[in-house]
């Protein structure tokens, strides 16, 4: 989206295959489940407007009125809306097939606050009445509330269910590590807590097969928990020196570009001279130890940059990607069959995003830079953006097919299109 234009384009070739004009600037945009219909959200206006890719001419539009508007989003389906009203007041359903409305009063103001089974049937809703936490389950075929109970909470942070939809992960706010486990059914499985009194939970992450809970922490550990006990398996640490020789710490160092003799001339093509003053970069493999670049946190400060933030488990279930904010320039690759640290790729800058490829396990990294790292088993490599000016990547998102990915500046995009290896 640009200011108040939505642009579509076809991913394999980026041609534009459609244009839309909404009524103010653009501040969210979502794709329904089956490609169809694209959401676009205008907060300040109170106003979402629904777009049809097969019919260009049909739109719709929704106005909360007085009541405002701080988040929309897709229903599974893709053919209902769950808006959410200024103060959380309340979230509203909109069906585009029957044009009915319902309601879910008092949902939580928290980081996570609404959360679907992967299959799409069921939706959990955390809420806040009487000063208690509560959480609500609902049936997403008719909006039926299935379940109703209170958590063992004092401010519940965030709710998550398990890939295959059978458990609903709660955790509390960071001032208190509790995180709960409850069925289908409300009953509480299990509760997990590691310590009382400092910091908590930073972060949390289920694996695909829905075996492991992954919860980093404050005090920058990383915890797994089994599915079957509900008990810790392992405590995964990050030291700023690495000793142990299984474990491969990959550097990225800066390398000045060779150019050719014969190929100067003056004054130099645009691409020559690109080349001849972009620095470019490698990996090496450092020996142990390894001593990581660490920063003490500024205690006195809201947020301070502590503990595991990050952690992303990879499409196959072998191996757990996390970065401790104690040491921001480090991507952690452990092997979840050995419970045991099998990679770091250390970075000359900030890891500002990483992500699995869905298919494989394939690991992109970008940290602000023009440059797209990527990891797998067979070893990693550095990608540099072709092109003209400074290409900043702060965030990158993999498509679903795996040969593809979106690379995001501030002001710009462009697609990565990797090529696949004849089996």
């Amino acid at each position: 989206c640009m200011q108040h234009r939505l642009v579509v384009r076809d991913a394999s070739s980026l041609q534009i295959r459609q244009l839309y004009t909404c009524l103010d600037q653009i501040q969210y945009i979502e794709w329904s489940s089956d490609s169809l219909f694209i959401l676009c959200a205008m907060y300040k206006r109170g106003v979402v407007q629904v777009w049809s890719l097969e019919q260009p001419d049909w739109h719709c539009k929704i106005d909360e009125g007085s009541a405002g508007l701080v988040a929309s989003c897709w229903s599974p389906d893709g053919r209902h809306i769950l808006n959410t009203t200024e103060f959380h007041l309340r979230i509203t359903v909109w069906s585009l097939c029957t044009k009915s409305v319902s309601y879910i009063k008092y949902p939580k103001a928290c980081q996570q606050g609404v959360a679907f089974t992967k299959d799409g049937r069921y939706m959990a809703v955390a809420e806040r009445r009487d000063c208690k936490d509560f959480i609500s389950i609902f049936v997403c075929s008719n909006w039926q509330l299935l379940r109703h109970f209170d958590t063992e909470t004092q401010d519940l942070f965030g709710i998550e269910w398990a890939p295959n939809g059978c458990v609903l992960a709660a955790w509390d706010t960071c001032l208190e590590y509790k995180v709960l486990l409850y069925s289908l059914d409300g009953r509480l499985l299990s509760s997990y807590r590691a310590y009382e009194w400092p910091l908590g939970i930073k972060s949390i992450a289920w694996s695909p097969s829905s075996q492991f809970l992954a919860i980093g922490s404050f005090d920058e550990k990383v915890r797994i928990l089994n599915h079957v006990t509900w008990k810790k398996i392992t405590e995964l640490d990050h030291p700023a020196i690495i000793s142990s020789k299984k474990t491969i710490v990959y550097k990225e160092v800066e390398k000045s570009p060779t150019v050719d003799r014969e190929r100067l001339s003056f004054p130099p093509t645009r691409a020559l001279a690109s080349s001849l003053f972009s620095t470019q970069s490698k990996y090496d493999i450092s020996p142990m130890p390894v001593s990581l670049q660490y920063i003490k946190p500024v205690a006195d400060r809201a947020n301070p940059k502590v503990g595991v933030g990050m952690l992303a488990f990879s499409a196959d279930n072998c191996f757990l990607a996390t970065k401790n904010d104690n040491i921001p320039n480090a991507v952690w690759i452990w092997d979840i069959r050995k419970l045991k640290l099998s990679v770091v790729l250390e970075q000359l800058c900030t890891i500002q995003c990483f992500q699995w490829d869905p298919c494989q396990p394939r690991l992109a990294v970008c940290t602000g830079s023009s440059r797209v790292y990527l990891w797998s088993p067979a070893g990693c490599i550095v990608v540099q953006v072709p092109g003209e000016g400074d290409f900043q990547i702060v965030s990158l998102s993999w498509n679903s097919s795996g040969d593809s990915m979106l690379l995001l500046s501030k002001d710009n995009f462009c697609v990565c299109y990797l090529e696949r290896e004849e089996v």
